[in-house]
């Protein structure tokens, strides 16, 4: 699943080619993703110019004088930029959304049909007030986002700190792939009760979140499985991880054998010497 370096290694891939240019149209190929696609959405955005591409979380925020369009890539997809007459003769089986500019193509593919592409009007008010998006936590680039802040909204808490992390209502865009890697870094034990972790240790993993975060956006996030970015790149961050994904092999700090447990159904890998 794409998560927030690869949302924004996907905004910063789109944005130049399509911010400042008016959509000609909108084709629709397919109406059902995780959520129906607003029929009306080539009278929405029609020969609209689009002005900003913003990202809030794991959501592509595409700002039109009418309103925006909140995109999600869900668990496969993709939005790519391509030129105008050879993407529109060949549109794949799983391409289901096309927003046409002059130059250019932005096409939304996704093969299992999870992602999401809803409209918000500006009539409706701020975006950030859409259902969707008014209860994430903080950016984990903004200042508001420290080790005090998950000090203070853990206390008394026993879930695992993890789980804290994946929840995204302290601080959003820490999925499973950066929640291992950056827990790793930091020296916590995924299982660790949230509520236990001191303020020492709370500082040393937001930075870590932080610094994990912009190395994977650096590196253009982590190709697993199929995604690319919005100009059809790969990324390379797992070649860089120290725990994920390594289940039985030995920890690039230590040597001990990395460790898979299983929380909320969802795997996780930690160190069991470095990790404590």
């Amino acid at each position: 699943m794409p998560e927030l370096p690869e949302v924004e290694v996907t905004r910063r891939g789109i944005e130049p080619h399509i911010v400042g240019r008016a959509v000609q149209r909108v084709e629709i190929r397919t109406q059902q993703l995780r959520w129906p696609v607003p029929q009306d959405l080539q009278a929405l955005l029609g020969h609209r110019v689009i002005e900003r591409v913003d990202r809030r979380g794991k959501y592509l925020l595409l700002e039109s004088d009418a309103g925006w369009v909140i995109v999600h890539l869900g668990m496969t997809g993709t939005l790519r930029v391509l030129p105008t007459g050879a993407a529109l003769a060949m549109p794949g089986k799983h391409d289901h959304i096309d927003w046409v500019f002059d130059d250019w193509v932005l096409r939304f593919r996704d093969p299992r049909r999870f992602g999401a592409v809803l409209w918000h009007p500006r009539t409706s008010g701020d975006v950030h007030q859409h259902l969707l998006l008014a209860k994430l936590g903080v950016e984990p680039f903004s200042l508001a986002f420290n080790g005090a802040l998950l000090y203070e909204r853990t206390r008394g808490r026993s879930v695992a700190v993890k789980q804290v992390l994946l929840a995204g209502l302290i601080v959003v865009g820490v999925g499973n792939i950066y929640a291992s890697e950056s827990l790793f870094r930091a020296g916590i034990r995924p299982t660790t009760p949230a509520g236990r972790i001191s303020l020492a240790r709370y500082e040393r993993l937001a930075e870590e979140i932080r610094a994990t975060l912009a190395e994977s956006i650096e590196r253009g996030g982590s190709t697993l499985r199929d995604f690319v970015g919005g100009t059809g790149e790969s990324g390379y961050f797992q070649l860089d991880y120290f725990v994920y994904d390594r289940a039985g092999v030995a920890c690039r700090i230590c040597g001990t054998p990395v460790r898979q447990i299983v929380q909320g159904q969802r795997s996780t890998y930690f160190c069991p010497s470095c990790q404590r």
